[in-house]
Order: C-alpha cells, then structure tokens, then sequence
C-alpha cells in the first residue's frame, strides 16, 4: 500500500463506505482489496514507465486477478534540476499528456487526478481554461459510464472478471487480438483505443472477428472484422466503439447523453 493511501475497517461498516488500494499482493490480495493501482508511472509516453505501461500493466493486471485496477492520471514520478535557484524540468507531465491519459482514465475502473511529484513543474488540472474544459468533460464522460461500469465492477467482484479487459478474453479464435497492447474492452461493450503516443491525432484500431462496432460520439458503424484501421482521435474524442446489438447499448448512450457527454 502506497503513502497516503486511505484504509478501510473491512470487518465493520465503515468498511462499506471507504475504498482503499493497492499497488501490490499476493495471489489472495484480490479478495481482500477493493482496489488497485499500478503505482508511480513516470510523467512521460514511453513504454518503460509512462502512459504506454498504465495501459499494459492495467491489462496484464486484469489477467493476473487485479480486477478492479487504475492509473494515477498524468503520472506520478518527475525529475529536475536546481540550478541557481531555478526548478529546472527534465521530466515533467505537458498539458497534452494529461489530457491524452485522463481520456485514458476515463475509460477504466476510477478517473483519479494526482498532482504528482513535483507539482510546481508539472501540468495540473486547473492550469489554464483549456485543461479546466477537457478534466471536466472526461468527468462527464465518467459519470455518465457510472450504470454501465457499476454493473461490471460488480461483476468483477463476484467472479474476479476484469473490468477493463483483454479483447483475446473475449475473441479468443481471433488469434490478431494476442498481440494488442494498447487497445482494450471495458466490459464487453465498449472498446477503447487510447492516444498514448505525443502529438498523434489519430489511432490505429483491430477491429476483432466476431463483432461489429459503431462510433460511440457519432454513432456511424466503423470498421471491418479482421481489419486495421486509422482512426481519427482530436482531443477531447478518443477512439471509443460501441458494440452493436449490445444490450447495455441504451444504457451506456443513455448515461452519456444525462451527463452532457456526448456534444
């Protein structure tokens, strides 16, 4: 358990009423915790310690019993320089990044902000209007998922399904999805391909054998099974697919619309 990490009475009610995590276990921790996060990402894009490994230890963590399991959003860990006085960065969070991993976060078990580190060199939440309207939509977008992802957390907890999930989980003749490792399922129904690359406006998305899928903003169908497409992905409107014919469909546009998180 992590500095600062809040803990919960698990024999009495106020059990109930708290929730405390993790950032590691053991083989019966899953039963015992309420939540994981996947510790102190460094505020960068690499595939050693930046956002690219909030998606594959979330998902690695899911197929290793860590149900319930999330990201500092932005990332944790910075780095600088004193010179003369001056605080110079040599790793710190840009607003672009913390926009690109709140979308990220958006879309797994908690949207938690985290001021990092070293706060006075990394980009915050309320650093200008623009990060303001972004942290503000995605929370919208979060609240309005809250229906939809209630009943998968529960599920999670009864059976120790992952929330957001491994497509192979779910498509396993499709032998394309094993290799993914930047795309995932948040349930069964909706499908997210982050931006976790600096300056990328657009994604690469597999489209698994099986299934259909359409636009979760616009609601135009997308894809075709068994094919890679490049998808467009601005700010503030990650790659996110709806499965059609799925019965949470309603649900989850429903929600959206409610919480002013479609426009």
């Amino acid at each position: 358990m992590g500095p600062g990490c809040p803990r919960g009475n698990r024999g009495g009610r106020a059990g109930d009423d708290i929730v405390f995590f993790d950032r590691s276990g053991f083989t019966q921790s899953p039963g015992a915790a309420t939540l994981f996060w996947l510790g102190d990402q460094i505020q960068n894009w690499s595939e050693y310690d930046g956002i690219k490994t909030a998606v594959v230890g979330m998902l690695s963590g899911g197929m290793s019993g860590a149900s319930l399991i999330h990201s500092d959003t932005g990332g944790y860990s910075a780095f600088k320089f004193d010179v003369a006085g001056r605080e110079i960065p040599i790793i710190a969070r840009t607003p672009e990044l913390l926009m690109r991993w709140s979308e990220l976060n958006a879309f797994t078990a908690v949207l938690r902000t985290h001021e990092g580190l070293i706060p006075a060199i990394s980009a915050q939440v309320d650093s200008s209007p623009e990060l303001l309207a972004h942290t503000a939509r995605l929370a919208r977008v979060y609240k309005g998922l809250a229906t939809y992802r209630k009943r998968h957390v529960a599920a999670a907890a009864a059976h120790g399904h992952p929330l957001t999930r491994h497509l192979f989980l779910h498509y396993p003749d499709d032998r394309n999805t094993y290799g993914l490792r930047y795309q995932y399922l948040v349930g069964p129904d909706l499908m997210v391909a982050p931006v976790v690359d600096r300056g990328a406006t657009s994604v690469e998305v597999y489209w698994p054998e099986g299934a259909e899928w359409t636009d979760l903003w616009t609601g135009a169908s997308v894809g075709k099974a068994g094919e890679w497409t490049r998808v467009s992905a601005p700010l503030g409107r990650p790659a996110v697919f709806l499965r059609k014919g799925a019965d949470s469909a309603n649900e989850i546009i429903g929600g959206l619309r409610d919480a002013n998180a479609l426009n």
